[in-house]
């Protein structure tokens, strides 16, 4: 396990990435994200009303940038479909491209002093059930706004993750109207494309090809099958990627901010906004690919919050999009079986490659055949399964779940999970108020004494559940208030203990404490973290003791 108190920036092990035997999955991996993230970078950049080759520049950087400087192995990062209102706004209220993207290049150096701040241990109190309805959200989406490419209609944005859409549309008067609007051709290609993501693996012989790179094969050849047919998909039902006839041309697309706009006080507003949307949606979708990794690897927050911010830095210096790490993106690569960072890196490089040498072919490529991706990656996030199994966790899991669900796929990713958070923590406190203590009814002759022992740790969360308990003892009884067990007792609650043993008199009550102290200090972080030393001293011991146990077995 990789943690955080280590460098934010260990040596670079090429035994490790360059290993055929991770290779062999990366490649293959790196293709099926290239394929995902190829039309939300032209979507996301639509959307947020920049211009189309920021959105694939911010896609570059994503994967060869902050993947090399990242911890997470298969977290992929680009142009965030939760930051296009964002943009759009900003780019209004700034009034040019090249001053917004000012404020991105300040949003990246604030995540880097973010990160070295440590503040990215926040991720780790994200509830499971969250970032589990998270998931699953996302994949209802992924399903919901991939339908109506799937159809045919090609009209609304693609990348969008919410609810209501920037065209007035909803998820679901999206659906309608492209179902109003079939178009034939494509979903003659969605439909072809699910059955071969669902067919190809189970084929032995030709299972090592990726099956979406098949997808996108049989996608382009039935699109020139269909030009002299009523099928025919027009360049509304394709990929469109900007046109580079030379190095010189290549050169032109590049931005640069305008720093003469440093000093101003909404330049500096916005890049603060975008570092912390960035930095909370890229440390929600961390915690959300690491519960997906099959080898369960736990990423460094920290150093992550490092590399975004170095790739918003590059980004912002060369006109892209802000970038976070992106759920869609890093669960396609789970999902088609990625072992490392390659995967990322390498869809970068592919990303710079079709812009740079096969842009005609890439803009053949039917939308039709990259939703059927999608819709695939939407079903493995959000299959039936995972509902079952956080049902049989109960409901202080189920509820947290399914609220946090149905909030992301009715507002927004940030919006739902805050909402999810609430649920989550409510029940969290829920379940902490009523474990403060465990009672017993001892029996001595005739005389009935309730022992309350109270829980290893007794917070100000405990106030309430004790002071209800020990205002509801009845007139005359005997009660043991027990602390042998309590390591930390909050003030709070102390100053209850003591107020109930000095008037309890009042009521005829008889009261006994036993081990409550009047004063609890709570451990010192050092305390709390096993040292190196303390681990060898551990095995050292074990080796002892088993060599002990070994001797008398003999």
């Amino acid at each position: 396990m990789e943690k955080d108190n280590k460098s934010l920036f260990p040596g670079f092990n090429a035994a490790k990435y360059f290993n055929p035997q991770t290779l062999k999955k990366d490649l293959p991996s790196s293709i099926v994200v290239f394929l995902v993230a190829l039309p939300l970078c032209l979507g996301i950049a639509l959307a947020s009303g920049a211009p189309l080759f920021a959105g694939l520049l911010t896609g570059i950087i994503g994967g060869v940038v902050v993947a090399s400087f990242s911890g997470s192995q298969l977290s992929v990062s680009g142009p965030a479909a939760g930051l296009t209102v964002i943009v759009l706004n900003a780019i209004t209220q700034l009034g040019s491209y090249d001053i917004f993207i000012l404020a991105v290049l300040i949003a990246g150096i604030i995540q880097i002093i973010l990160g070295i701040a440590k503040a990215g241990t926040i991720g780790n109190y994200f509830p499971s059930a969250v970032i589990e309805g998270m998931l699953a959200a996302i994949g209802i989406i992924l399903i919901l706004k991939q339908l109506p490419h799937a159809l045919g209609y090609d009209k609304s944005y693609e990348g969008e993750e919410s609810f209501k859409q920037v065209n007035d549309d909803n998820t679901f008067t999206a659906i309608i109207t492209a179902v109003e609007n079939m178009q034939l051709g494509a979903v003659i290609i969605s439909v072809l494309s699910l059955a071969i993501l669902i067919l190809w693996p189970k084929i032995k012989q030709v299972a090592a090809v990726p099956a979406a790179l098949v997808v996108v094969l049989t996608g382009i050849g039935l699109t020139f099958a269909f030009q002299e047919t009523g099928l025919a998909l027009t360049g509304e039902h394709m990929v469109q990627i900007p046109m580079v006839a030379s190095f010189a041309e290549f050169q032109n697309l590049f931005l640069f901010p305008d720093f003469t706009a440093i000093t101003n006080p909404k330049v500096w507003t916005v890049a603060v906004t975008i570092a912390i949307v960035a930095s909370l949606e890229t440390l929600l979708s961390l915690e959300a690919i690491d519960k997906i990794d099959p080898q369960k690897r736990v990423s460094p927050t920290n150093r992550e919050l490092v590399a975004q911010g170095v790739g918003n830095t590059v980004s912002g210096l060369l006109g892209g999009l802000p970038m976070t790490s992106v759920i869609v993106r890093s669960s396609a690569n789970v999902n088609s079986g990625a072992k490392t960072k390659m995967s990322a890196i390498f869809h970068g490089i592919w990303l710079l490659a079709a812009l740079l040498v096969i842009p005609g072919l890439i803009n053949k490529i039917p939308l039709a055949a990259l939703a059927a991706i999608l819709l695939f990656t939407g079903y493995k996030l959000a299959n039936a399964t995972l509902f079952s199994k956080m049902w049989r966790h109960g409901k202080n899991q189920f509820i947290p779940f399914i609220v946090t669900v149905l909030a992301v796929v009715f507002t927004d990713l940030l919006t739902g999970v805050a909402v999810g958070m609430l649920i989550g923590v409510f029940y969290l406190l829920r379940a902490n108020m009523r474990n403060p203590y465990f009672y017993k009814l001892e029996k001595d002759g005739k005389q009935k004494t309730l022992r309350l022992k109270l829980s290893e740790e007794v917070s100000f969360l405990n106030k309430g559940a004790i002071l209800y308990t020990l205002t509801h003892i009845p007139k005359g009884a005997k009660v043991i208030i027990d602390g042998s067990n309590s390591k930390y007792i909050d003030r709070d609650v102390l100053e209850i203990i003591e107020n109930f043993h000095e008037h309890a008199y009042t009521k005829q009550i008889d009261v006994e404490l036993v081990n409550i102290h009047p004063k609890y200090e709570l451990p010192k972080l050092q305390d709390l973290i096993i040292q190196p030393g303390d681990i060898e001293e551990i095995v050292d011991i074990n080796k002892v003791n088993n060599e002990k146990e070994l001797q008398k077995n003999n």
